[in-house]
């Protein structure tokens, strides 16, 4: 679709064009002029030649070191980083003849290195290369370190909790992604290297390049006989460019016949997973599994963090909102993070000084880490010593059936979802760690993965950690949960303990309470709410004093009209929402919101409410 433009812009854009684009159709009506028999053809072959090997040798010996400089430089941080960054790239703003003066002080005759080499690296067809892989490195060092900077980090994460060592996560991921930024760079190297002259000259009049020949050629026969001698150049361009356009052309991870598609995520698959993939039947919900411990305390920069925490649950939840350190511990247990100081032990285990690909974890990042250069099944295969029976069957259990050969790209967010668990779990892993991994996902789909997910969850040899911040999430896909704010636990527990009797207001507005309430303890099963009203509460027993201040709230959807209800309720405020009604009720001194369902008594003005005591959430106040 074109959109529209400010009145200058292509009026500017059409002036710079066109002066761009003179000089070429300049040319085009001298070519009845040009004096082809004046050209000595055996010179200009040679001239090619040498520029042709000397820009190539060149650019290899630029990538074979600007590929890693440019990497140190996007991935080190220190005080000579940014220096450096800075002096590789000053061959750019030198004119190229004083490149080649500061070369000549370098390996020029009277230099150290000179008299070394008696003088062999001037004049000479090593001069050349010298002076090419000096003023046309920047191109390659600059293209590396941006594609290495713009590569999430997270990807080269996940690839190490599948396995992966540092040096197979560079060859299998980080260079594959970097590629088409690298592939131009290397091109523009040597298009640069290829004309390069200034330098050329001063350092190595001969053998003859292709630019210094056709200096010389002009110095001795003219304008007339230029045409001829440029036609090569002119031709090393025009294949160099269309070779970066056409890599430009196929984005990273797009088939030539890719289009956006939109498709409806089939169901999970539930029926037999096949050998391996189930837990037995101590793996459901509820299931006491090994003992997790862990204990992090540290600085990431401004944000200071203390988790401490030991469990023997199956199916775990941090809860907390934005910022509270929740992603941040996962990372810590998978090794992705270091702490100042750091315990991580799992069924008798010590993980803590094991890097990411021993620590046997599964992790499924927030935003799913899809390789974007890898199929779905290649993605799935991809961890260490992957069995391709195993990654086929999850492939066929997650419903991935048909999208063996598409790239992340080409596949919905449900779609990429079933992928990075589908990947998590070939590799066998004691601990499965999941991001807020439903968060950007539809209502309706969020929801039936949930389910899906726990029916899954039974299955799995794992223990599974669950990163959110949706109460309803960690109620269904969790038995314990940690509460965390500011880098620290505020409480643990078995999940319906921790609703009940939340230990601060803050833990109680983190499990989804809004609109909370206040009273005083009345007896060990009851507060009284104001109004000569005393609220029944149920296990445990209140362990405050009588008399003290305490908040509440009433949990879920849980008070019910009926004739016989234990409390009076005055409506003071009523809206209909389709076949429900969401309403304001006095009872004592409390004004509560609830919802009614379109049978229910308060669509016809019941006035006494039942509220179940065991929904009756009391924290201090």
């Amino acid at each position: 679709m074109n959109r529209p433009l400010p009145a200058p812009v292509p009026w500017l854009a059409g002036l710079l064009a066109l002066y761009l684009l003179g000089p070429f159709l300049a040319g085009i009506p001298e070519l009845g002029a040009a004096d082809w028999h004046a050209v000595d053809a055996a010179t200009l072959g040679r001239a090619c030649a040498v520029s042709v090997l000397s820009a190539s040798l060149a650019t290899l010996l630029i990538a074979l070191g600007g590929i890693p400089l440019g990497l140190v430089l996007a991935r080190r941080r220190g005080r000579w980083v940014e220096p450096l960054g800075f002096l590789v790239q000053l061959p750019l703003a030198l004119p190229p003849l004083a490149s080649g003066v500061l070369l000549l002080f370098l390996v020029g005759r009277r230099s150290l290195i000179g008299h070394l080499t008696d003088g062999r690296l001037t004049d000479s067809f090593a001069g050349i290369v010298l002076a090419e892989t000096f003023v046309a490195a920047p191109f390659l060092i600059i293209a590396a370190r941006s594609a290495f900077a713009s590569i999430d980090p997270m990807l080269e994460g996940v690839a190490a909790t599948l396995g992966s060592a540092p040096t197979g996560t560079f060859f299998r991921v980080s260079l594959p992604i970097a590629w088409p930024a690298l592939r131009a760079g290397i091109l523009l190297s040597w298009l640069r290297a290829f004309g390069e002259f200034g330098a050329t000259v001063m350092v190595a009049y001969h053998p003859y390049s292709l630019p210094v020949y056709t200096f010389v050629a002009f110095g001795s026969q003219g304008l007339p006989a230029m045409l001829p001698v440029l036609l090569p150049t002119l031709g090393a361009a025009v294949l160099v460019l269309a070779l970066m356009s056409a890599g430009a052309a196929r984005p990273l991870g797009y088939p030539a016949a890719a289009r956006e598609r939109l498709e409806i995520t089939p169901p999970l698959r539930v029926a037999s997973a096949g050998r391996g993939a189930g837990a037995g039947p101590d793996a459901g919900p509820g299931a006491q599994g090994r003992e997790l411990r862990f204990r992090y305390q540290g600085r990431l920069g401004d944000f200071q963090f203390e988790v401490a925490a030991s469990t023997r649950a199956r199916r775990i939840a941090v809860i907390g909102a934005s910022g509270a350190g929740k992603s941040l511990l996962l990372r810590l247990i998978a090794g992705l993070e270091r702490a100042d100081t750091g315990v991580l032990e799992f069924a008798g285990r010590d993980l803590s000084r094991l890097p990411p690909e021993e620590r046997r974890v599964g992790y499924l990042p927030q935003n799913y880490c899809l390789f974007p250069h890898l199929t779905v099944m290649r993605q799935v295969r991809f961890a260490a010593a992957s069995d391709p029976e195993v990654a086929e069957r999850w492939v066929a259990r997650l419903g991935l059936g048909g999208l063996e050969r598409r790239f992340p790209a080409e596949l919905s967010l449900g779609q990429q979802q079933r992928v990075a668990l589908a990947r998590a779990l070939v590799r066998p892993a004691d601990l499965l760690l999941l991001d807020e991994p439903f968060s950007a996902l539809d209502a309706p789909l969020r929801s039936r993965l949930r389910r899906e997910f726990r029916q899954l969850q039974r299955e799995l040899d794992m223990t599974t950690i669950l990163v959110t911040h949706d109460p309803l999430e960690a109620a269904l896909l969790a038995d314990e949960i940690f509460v965390m704010s500011e880098g620290r636990v505020l409480q643990g527990g078995r999940f319906e303990e921790i609703a009940r009797r939340p230990a601060s207001e803050l833990v109680a507005h983190l499990l989804g309470a809004d609109e909370l309430q206040t009273g005083l303890v009345a007896a060990p099963y009851a507060i009284d709410i104001g109004g000569g009203v005393q609220l029944a509460v149920g296990a445990p027993a209140l362990t405050f004093p009588v008399g003290t201040r305490v908040g509440w709230r009433i949990l879920g959807d849980r008070v019910r009209f009926h004739s016989n209800g234990a409390y009076a309720a005055e409506v003071e405020e009523r809206t209909e929402i389709g076949d429900r009604i969401e309403l304001y009720l006095r009872i004592g001194g409390a004004r509560l919101r609830v919802e009614a369902g379109g049978s229910d008594e308060a669509r016809r003005g019941g006035e006494r409410v039942d509220i179940a005591p065991d929904s009756v959430q009391v924290w201090p106040a």
